[in-house]
């Protein structure tokens, strides 16, 4: 049986405001020390800035439908436009919540179009246009600043259609294995498991976002303890973590 491990999640403090161009990976690795095996977990918000997905409210046209959802859930029609463009279908539309599954494949609220932690009134961030694409890039920046092979997780903060409140997933993930297959392997009292599968990847991202709050002004940390599931490839990303839609039995 083998020994529990320990885990340390550090906050990544001193990171500036990012802006278009700027090189995430680079940033964390000036402003920590990083392990080999170490797995760097940032927000969302911090990478669409940095690759420019940040969207006035100006900038967007209503149609149709836009109007109609915005009066039937009571928000601004530009900001239901942005969400739609970002949506591959809308889902549910009532009791002023707006869920619908993005362009990615992930099911969430407003397709993750977000106003919160940008400088300027007005904005909202878009989701990265490919977050598994952005981990592979931060952890480029990482080894090529600092030598070392690191994991990462891009975060954002998911409702859970059966329970309240939020928790950070992992949208998007490089280095590291996502899921942790025990399916064929067995309890501690020799019981074969048949459908246990941990999303190591979401872990990782929960565990990071209580060390910084939203309002903290902390969006990275480290989570140091995982050697065992990270890997010299960047492996298949959290796109592993969505359910099939054949399987998908709450829709």
């Amino acid at each position: 049986m083998r020994e529990p491990a320990e885990l340390r999640v550090i906050p990544v403090l001193g990171l500036p405001e990012f802006s278009v161009g700027m090189r995430v990976g680079e940033q964390i690795a000036a402003h920590t020390e990083l392990l080999d095996g170490d797995v760097v977990a940032c927000s969302q918000k911090i990478v669409s800035k940095a690759e420019g997905r940040i969207r006035r409210l100006s900038s967007a046209i209503p149609g149709s439908e836009a109007r109609r959802l915005a009066a039937l859930l009571g928000k601004e029609p530009a900001l239901i436009e942005l969400i739609l463009a970002e949506s591959r279908e809308v889902l549910r539309a009532e009791r002023g919540v707006l869920i619908t599954e993005t362009h990615h494949g992930f099911v969430c609220a407003n397709a993750g179009v977000d106003s919160s932690n940008l400088p300027e009134a007005e904005t909202v961030s878009l989701l990265p246009e490919d977050p598994d694409a952005s981990a592979r890039r931060i952890r480029a920046e990482v080894r090529d600043a600092t030598g070392k092979t690191v994991a990462v997780v891009v975060s954002d903060s998911f409702g859970r259609a059966w329970r309240l409140g939020q928790a950070e997933v992992a949208i998007g993930c490089a280095g590291i294995e996502p899921l942790d297959d025990w399916r064929g392997r067995h309890d501690s009292g020799g019981r074969e498991l048949e459908a246990t599968l941990i999303a190591i990847a979401d872990q990782v991202a929960a565990a990071a976002d209580l060390v910084r709050d939203k309002a903290s002004g902390v969006p990275a940390a480290i989570v140091r303890g995982l050697e065992r599931f990270t890997s010299e490839d960047d492996g298949p990303g959290a796109t592993a973590l969505r359910r099939p839609r054949d399987e998908d039995l709450f829709r």
